[in-house]
């Protein structure tokens, strides 16, 4: 059975850093598209970053270019999401996504997605 397992959120202030990662577990990742989501309350759920499983290609929402970086460890089936310059607008809860399929582009499409984790609550005080 796949699991992801999201850990490293908290609460900073702004301008602080954090490093959310992404364990899979019960199967292997190793060439499939991985993704970060964010939900804020009373909104939906929307795009943050993407990495894809072939050639490690990025792709960024706008709101976080500069500030974000997505990374992966296939030998420890893990994706990483470094977050500098936090912002309040940050706040949320954040979720990885893993791709059932191999994945040759960084996709922002949630559909796209097959396992998600179960989310990490992020806030950033002002």
């Amino acid at each position: 059975q796949v699991q992801l397992a999201e850990s490293g959120g908290g609460l900073v202030q702004a301008g602080g850093s954090l490093r959310l990662s992404c364990a899979a577990s019960g199967g292997t990742f190793s060439r499939s598209g991985r993704g970060w989501f964010r939900q804020a309350p009373g909104k939906e759920r929307e795009f943050v970053a993407a990495i894809s499983g072939i050639g490690s290609s990025t792709n960024y929402a706008d709101s976080v270019k500069g500030r974000f970086t997505i990374s992966r460890d296939n030998a420890k089936n893990t994706v990483y999401l470094q977050m500098n310059s936090l912002k309040p607008d940050d706040t949320a809860i954040y979720y990885c996504a893993a791709a059932g399929i191999i994945m040759n582009v960084a996709s922002a499409n949630p559909n796209h997605y097959n396992y998600w984790g179960q989310g990490t609550q992020v806030t950033v005080s002002s």
